[in-house]
């Protein structure tokens, strides 16, 4: 890995780990204006952020160089949260960053020989409705798993892991997120091209300095 490459993957990690730790921390709280506050947490707003690092990595590093982001990223995180946040939102934020951000890569990696705005796009529109059934319905619901008979609280119990569980209305949470950031995916286009031009001139630059 060159100087370069190195420096990039550091600031895509630094990045990741930033979004996904504030994220992790603001979801706790709902966004008391406007009469929004059994529908938004401030989470919302910074969470899909995530999905524009991972397209960034991956149309710098490929799928592979992405992916170590991700993994990286994910351990950081996770770690911090388990400090910063409740274990039961780390968890819930890992299980759903991890699943949700191997997608769009996936999905990314499929679609690069479309139009330069629709693999973040379609990635960031189907793995983020994924990663907000997946957190939203383990974080937030506190009665009996169904077909279980127990809470999640009670099962990490059994696993050595304290937990309280937050009663937020998850299922209006998770509706009014997933519409947070299907307009973020839509708005993020603009500056994903903007860095876009930026790396494919950077490496131009390079390309003819080597």
């Amino acid at each position: 890995m060159s100087q370069i490459d190195r420096r990039d993957f550091l600031i895509a990690l630094a990045a990741m780990t930033l979004v996904v730790l504030s994220s992790n921390i603001l979801v706790q709280y709902p966004f008391q204006h406007l009469g929004l506050d059994n529908y938004l947490t401030w989470g919302a707003f910074s969470y899909p952020f995530s999905f524009l690092v991972t397209d960034l990595s991956n149309r710098r590093f490929g799928p592979k160089g992405a992916r170590r982001v991700v993994y990286a990223g994910f351990a950081l995180a996770v770690v911090l949260s388990v400090l910063l946040a409740s274990p039961r939102i780390a968890i819930a934020s890992g299980a759903a960053f991890l699943v949700a951000q191997l997608l769009d890569i996936q999905i990314f990696f499929r679609l690069r020989g479309h139009a330069w705005w629709m693999p973040p796009f379609v990635s960031s529109v189907i793995s983020s409705g994924l990663d907000t059934a997946i957190f939203f319905s383990f974080a937030f619901y506190c009665g009996a798993v169904p077909g279980l008979g127990f809470t999640i609280s009670e099962a990490l119990g059994h696993a050595g892991i304290v937990d309280q569980c937050i009663a937020l209305p998850w299922t209006n949470l998770a509706v009014a997120d997933y519409l947070v950031k299907l307009a973020l995916a839509a708005i993020s286009i603009a500056p994903y091209g903007a860095i876009l031009r930026l790396m494919r001139y950077e490496a131009k630059h390079h390309h003819r300095a080597a």
